[in-house]
């Protein structure tokens, strides 16, 4: 355990002396420490000077990891962030024809469930 923790802080190191050569900025702010499992793990990890955060959970790509990979954080955003933009579609309807908002939730509503899909399939296998 010990072990992989000097070579993550090696490889971090590499990585900043490549970017410190080429005159490349990290953004050390925007970096995590994910811990997947149940494992404690003492480590900090550092870029230059700079200590990166430890989290329980991370954002990537829209999807929204937590360290036990439960799905519950990410479908609750993806739900309120689509159960807002039904109600706006809802409220800024002049026409209240079927056909017209269904058009409207399936584009702007449907169309970014992105990750729920692999969630559900996780979920599925863990029961």
């Amino acid at each position: 355990m010990l072990i992989d923790c000097i070579l993550l802080q090696k490889a971090l190191d590499v990585v900043e002396v490549w970017a410190r050569d080429w005159q490349l900025q990290l953004s050390v702010e925007k970096c995590n420490v994910l811990h997947i499992g149940s494992c404690l793990n003492n480590c900090r990890y550092h870029i230059g000077h700079l200590e990166i955060q430890i989290k329980a959970q991370c954002k990537d790509l829209g999807i929204v990891i937590a360290n036990d990979l439960s799905p519950q954080q990410h479908v609750n955003e993806i739900t309120a962030k689509e159960h807002r933009r039904a109600n706006c579609i809802l409220r800024c309807s002049i026409s209240m024809e079927n056909d017209l908002l269904v058009r409207a939730f399936v584009t702007y509503v449907c169309t970014s469930y992105f990750g729920v899909q692999w969630y559900c399939l996780v979920a599925k296998s863990n029961m």
